[in-house]
């Protein structure tokens, strides 16, 4: 075999070797390209989504004011058995850092931490960051003890102990009306501070009446647009998607107007003598449902009707000519394959509605009040931080919670949104 033969022959094994590599090149530019179109989106949702939610769950078990703030008395908590009072090496750490904290002015916001746990904690500390003031030295244990006997409290050194930890269950427990003893066993809170289940269930049970609502009245009018001509579907059309042009707060604020006792629909009921006194519909869990339903109609329909748009007409005619009844074909034939579509509407319904803060709290009463109400005022007026991020964890696993079963009975994959 000659030189020229060998050659001829592994030029086309080079050629094939070079090709793959220049392949791989180009697929890695173009997965790079790919990226590059797709990195500001991902950063964004990143920062606006992801960041925001993960800052959120770790608020809610996050637990540094009293470790910060008086870390000598936590270092000498630790090894504190914890039978007894503890001895004059932790109330001599506990004037130390009440000493740097006077000067930081943190006393208040030490003890407003215990007061979550330890209702008067926050007085309590206050008055020991007087004591401090007013000077003198020790024994600490002994002056503390006669100024409140209630720092001679087991239970309460407990608690502080247990608050210098890193990270607390508290936000969650009490999310869940939960709560530790002195011990760390978890029990049933009190009554007259167990609020939060109930009010779980309650922002669900608003959310389902919304929901199906919005299913009731929807299903209709999307089915009428599906089916009319496009010159009529268009104005039909325009008057669902007619809300979205105003805010919220706006629309909400309209039905405050309609509803209160000197509004327009009591008039109409009393010139139609349907009652014979004006009727109380505003401030109530009616009032709160009316105006959410208004609110998420168009969220409703739009899925549904996109379902029903791609539905070929020849199904029911078919189903007409097979000999079923004109009911029996919209119900056996025409209403399975609406399914994906109700699913979509009635998901994201749903879960808007498990958010809503605006309305009830403008058309509701005390007793329709949702989780977020109560986020906002944890986070707004009583700057409890920890306890908000832990009422919005919750919601969000409730949230993924029903997720989770509506994909595993119906499947996310068979919802459509268009």
């Amino acid at each position: 075999m000659t030189v020229a033969t060998l050659e001829g022959e592994a030029g086309p094994a080079v050629d094939r070797t070079s090709l793959k590599t220049k392949l791989r090149r180009a697929e890695r530019v173009n997965r790079a390209r790919s990226f590059s179109l797709v990195a500001p989106l991902l950063l964004f949702v990143l920062a606006v989504f992801a960041l925001p939610i993960g800052l959120m769950l770790l608020r809610a078990v996050e637990n540094t004011e009293v470790r910060e703030t008086m870390p000598r008395t936590i270092a000498a908590l630790d090894a504190w058995d914890g039978r007894e009072t503890p001895g004059e090496d932790v109330f001599a750490a506990f004037a130390e850092d009440l000493v740097q904290t006077q000067k930081d002015r943190t006393t208040a916001l030490v003890g407003k931490r215990i007061n979550y746990e330890v209702p008067g904690a926050r007085s309590r500390f206050l008055k020991a960051g007087r004591l401090i003031d007013a000077g003198g030295g020790g024994p600490w244990r002994e002056k503390f003890i006669a100024a409140d006997p209630e720092w001679g409290s087991v239970d309460f050194w407990a608690i502080m102990k247990r608050a210098g930890n890193t990270f607390t269950p508290y936000y969650l427990l009490t999310s869940l009306d939960l709560r530790q003893d002195a011990e760390g066993a978890v029990s049933r809170n009190f009554a007259d501070q167990s609020i939060f289940v109930d009010i779980f269930i309650r922002t669900i049970w608003i959310s389902l009446l919304v929901t199906l609502a919005t299913l009731v009245l929807g299903y209709p009018v999307a089915h009428l647009l599906a089916i009319l001509p496009p010159r009529h579907a268009n104005v039909l059309m325009i008057l669902v998607l007619l809300p979205f042009t105003t805010s919220i707060l706006v629309r909400t604020t309209a039905w405050i107007v309609l509803l209160q006792s000197n509004g327009v629909l009591n008039d109409i009921l009393l010139a139609l003598n349907l009652t014979t006194e004006r009727v109380q519909l505003i401030f109530n869990r009616f009032g709160t449902v009316l105006a959410m339903t208004h609110i998420q109609l168009p969220f409703t329909i739009l899925p549904i009707y996109s379902v029903m748009k791609s539905i070929p007409p020849s199904h029911l005619r078919a189903a007409r000519s097979l000999g079923a009844g004109p009911l029996t074909a919209f119900v056996s034939v025409y209403m399975p394959q609406t399914l994906p579509g109700v699913g979509a509407g009635c998901l994201l319904t749903f879960i808007l509605s498990l958010g809503y803060y605006i309305t009830p709290a403008l058309v509701g009463g005390p007793q329709d009040q949702m989780v977020s109400y109560f986020v906002a005022l944890y986070t707004n007026r009583e700057m409890n931080w920890g306890q908000a991020s832990a009422l919005g964890a919750i919601l969000l696993l409730i949230t993924l919670a029903l997720y989770a079963l509506f994909n595993r009975f119906v499947g996310i994959d068979k919802v459509k949104l268009g």
